[in-house]
């Protein structure tokens, strides 16, 4: 096992690799951020050429891809043969065209997006998503079992940084809104642990069974009955008035800003009719 990279996340990747008793090769620029790895037992390249060749796979995770084009480029006829699983964030484009790079030299491509956080690698809800080789998944899936829950998501390589994106925005898009409530709930110097842990957590958890409805409602074209979901124009209210509250309680709506204007057309003419499960075609960019 090689890993590339001794970021915070590599480094996390080539601990679990050795607790779980794999022997592993570690390469970094900064030779220094190997150390406490091979204190417990790596074993450290002296160069990049060396740490490909010294495993089957080679398991990459750096800044991002045009990092990863610098380091592995001079030494890319050195990984036919081998398995090349990248876990470094990027877009969809970037890990397809970086499968026809690696294809061009021989390597079998697995990409990668990791769902959780350094510390969390090594735990079963730690969530590593793959797409592309699937005899490189299949073959190895044991072994990537030891950085998290592996799931392969199918041979698009693209598929596994959409799928990461994806989350991502949800994720991002949700800690906004809860920040967003918290700063409404502190102008009022009320108890922000009291309520981020009996109202705010429990509610933002029970709406989230709502999601499986909503992405069937988009595959199948259907709307939501009148009893299952809140008329447009009353989501247009709320939404008007948590404009009107943010700026009485003198709270930047920036961090709301992506969902205001969308939410705000659900009344509108390209919105006619539509609940919830519409703003996904209400966000889509029209075909060129």
């Amino acid at each position: 096992m090689t890993v590339i990279g001794l970021g915070a996340m590599g480094k996390a990747l080539a601990a679990a690799f050795l607790a779980a008793g794999h022997p592993t090769t570690v390469w970094n620029r900064s030779a220094g951020k190997a150390d406490s790895l091979v204190a417990d037992g790596a074993i450290q390249a002296a160069t990049i050429t060396e740490a490909v060749t010294a495993s089957p796979i080679v398991v990459v995770c750096l800044l991002d891809y045009p990092v990863l084009h610098e380091i592995l480029e001079p030494v890319g006829d050195t990984l036919a043969g081998r398995a090349l699983v990248n876990l470094t964030n990027g877009t969809p484009d970037q890990a397809r065209e970086t499968a026809g790079w690696a294809r061009g030299r021989g390597a079998d491509y697995l990409d990668g997006g990791i769902m959780a956080v350094p510390a969390m690698i090594g735990r079963p809800e730690a969530r590593v998503l793959y797409s592309g080789s699937r005899p490189v998944f299949d073959q190895y899936e044991g072994t990537l079992n030891r950085l998290g829950t592996a799931r392969y998501v199918g041979a698009d390589h693209g598929l596994a940084s959409l799928y990461d994106l994806a989350l991502l925005s949800a994720m991002y898009g949700q800690f906004a809104g809860a920040s967003h409530a918290l700063a409404l709930v502190r102008t009022e110097k009320a108890d922000l642990t009291e309520f981020a842990s009996s109202l705010l957590a429990p509610w933002l958890t029970a709406t989230t069974v709502a999601l499986p409805l909503l992405a069937e409602q988009n595959d199948t074209g259907t709307q939501a009955g009148e009893e299952s979901a809140s008329p447009p124009d009353m989501q247009a209210v709320a939404i008007a008035n948590i404009v009107t509250a943010s700026n009485a309680q003198n709270v930047d709506k920036a961090l709301l800003s992506h969902l205001f204007v969308p939410l705000r057309d659900l009344i509108g003419r390209p919105a006619h009719d539509r609940d919830l499960a519409g703003m996904v075609d209400l966000i889509k960019k029209p075909q060129e």
